[in-house]
């Protein structure tokens, strides 16, 4: 997905004279999930989920979801096992005392793309990409913040600003200058369910897994919540009908 690290690092680091563009604000989306009564799209976690593990696990880990976990947004056993077992982990010791590597379990973390930090930043020119487990609680402006950096690169910078070599002109990034490549072009994937795979669906897609990734158990929030306050509404009825019933022959 990108190096937002590193590229905050260099952002701070330009020179005093380097001009920049006003960062204009994300704009609010629909996300299905907002509002009281909002819940996950499986059409679109299941699309997300493709972008992330073609596209963005190249570099970036989710390290705090579990595969099985995909079991509460509607995806089979079979499924589970079957996405599983494309990716390979680190396993052991064996009973020589030595680590090896088996196929993935529904019982395992996602995958991670790199085997430590060290080798993570070494193929990332010495940045870190992070974990996407929280990245929407993490980024002031979740998911609406998220998307617009997804769709923000511009081909054309506007008057004044120098970008540095190596890094992208992007609007809605801080500094407006980022090193990760845009990770999105129209039919970079191709979507099982035969959706066109623009780079505004594919951003959708992705953020909305990521959201459901950071929160899995919100829908389960929701429904407590309702319960807990239809459960509150009946009883302040029955406790004001109790209290009229008590005093009813007080004058």
């Amino acid at each position: 997905m990108g190096k937002f690290v590193l590229g905050a690092v260099l952002a701070l680091t330009l020179g005093a004279g380097t001009a920049f563009a006003e960062v204009p604000k994300p704009a609010a989306q629909a996300w299905s999930f907002n509002g009281v009564f909002g819940t996950f799209d499986r059409a679109a976690l299941r699309r997300g989920l493709q972008v992330y593990t073609e596209v963005c696990a190249a570099c970036h880990s989710l390290s705090l979801v579990y595969y099985r976990h995909l079991q509460s947004v509607g995806f089979s056993e079979e499924e589970i096992k079957t996405l599983a077992r494309e990716f390979e982990v680190e396993d052991g010791p064996n009973d020589d005392g030595e680590m090896f590597t088996r196929p993935a379990k529904p019982t395992d973390p996602f995958a991670s793309p790199f085997p430590n930090a060290q080798a993570a930043r070494a193929a990332n020119a010495g940045a870190l990409p992070p974990d996407l487990s929280v990245m929407t609680k993490a980024r002031k402006g979740g998911e609406d913040y998220l998307h617009a950096v997804l769709v923000g690169y511009r081909d054309e910078v506007p008057a004044g600003v120098e970008v540095m070599e190596g890094l992208f002109f992007n609007e809605y990034f801080s500094g407006q200058q980022i090193a990760m490549p845009p990770p999105l072009a129209d039919g970079a994937v191709e979507y099982a369910d035969g959706t066109k795979a623009t780079v505004q669906q594919m951003s959708m897609d992705v953020v909305t897994f990521l959201a459901w990734a950071a929160e899995p158990t919100l829908e389960d929030r929701k429904r407590l919540g309702i319960k807990t306050l239809l459960f509150l509404l009946v009883l302040t009825a029955m406790l004001y009908a109790l209290k009229r019933k008590i005093w009813s022959d007080v004058h």
